[in-house]
């Protein structure tokens, strides 16, 4: 027998906080314990930057078929309010989405800090960090930043909105959306160290220091913007109909 219930306000924000925290302590804690830059001194065995995108495609996969079921997986204000735009999620719920994944994220990096720090003499550097100019991995400048942001956000919610549709194959939007997020991830991190996810961005400044605080903005307004054109537009876009004769 199908389950035809509606899952309640408490179960769909449940969801989501254990969706952002499994994406942010996996895909963050890979960044800061398995991760540097391929062939540093510091750690010559790594999983480099490909093991980094494969960790933030996994971990959205693993939270949207556990947890997609009953919130819808977001995971990332950005998503919401992308979602929201495109009509297909309530404008009403969003605020409430947006404040589970943002505490989600920074109690994940909370932990992590807390894991981090028990090792004697670590150095947690920019603690995984967005940034632009001297804190871009690639020095990349504060306009590459932006746009890289915003086109990969709108193209991440091009695709969430497309594989969610009536017309999609049922069953593999999670795995769509996962391996989406690790391409976004291996075009952008030599860039900005990949955002397209603000909850994720506030968690790591939080341990990032000063200059990634500074920056951070850029982290929360340009992945929404991408968000919000990608949901604006969709239906413009791709939800044509042709009628067909008989």
């Amino acid at each position: 027998m199908t389950d035809t219930t509606t899952p309640s306000t408490g179960a769909r924000l449940a969801a989501e906080f254990a969706g952002t925290f499994i994406l942010v302590f996996g895909s963050i804690g890979t960044a800061l314990f398995a991760a540097t830059f391929p062939g540093s001194p510091e750690n010559p065995v790594n999983v480099g930057f490909l093991g980094v995108a494969l960790a933030f495609g996994l971990t959205v996969l693993v939270g949207a078929y556990a947890f997609g079921p009953i919130s819808g997986g977001h995971f990332n204000p950005a998503v919401t309010l992308g979602l929201a735009a495109a009509g297909r999620f309530a404008w009403r719920d969003t605020a409430a989405y947006i404040i589970t994944q943002v505490v989600a994220g920074a109690v994940a990096t909370s932990l992590l800090y807390v894991i981090a720090t028990g090792r004697e003499g670590v150095d947690l550097g920019n603690f995984a960090s967005n940034g632009y100019g001297e804190h871009s991995p690639g020095g990349f400048s504060l306009v590459s930043v932006l746009l890289i942001e915003t086109i990969l956000t709108a193209v991440f919610l091009y695709v969430i909105i497309g594989v969610t549709s009536k017309r999609a194959a049922v069953g593999f939007a999670p795995l769509t959306i996962g391996l989406t997020l690790t391409l976004i991830h291996l075009a952008s991190i030599p860039v900005s160290n990949t955002s397209v996810n603000p909850a994720r961005s506030i968690a790591t400044a939080i341990y990032g220091g000063g200059d990634a605080l500074a920056q951070l903005w850029v982290f929360i307004v340009f992945p929404i913007v991408g968000a919000l054109i990608a949901g604006f537009t969709f239906k413009t876009l791709f939800d044509g109909t042709v009628r067909t004769a008989k």
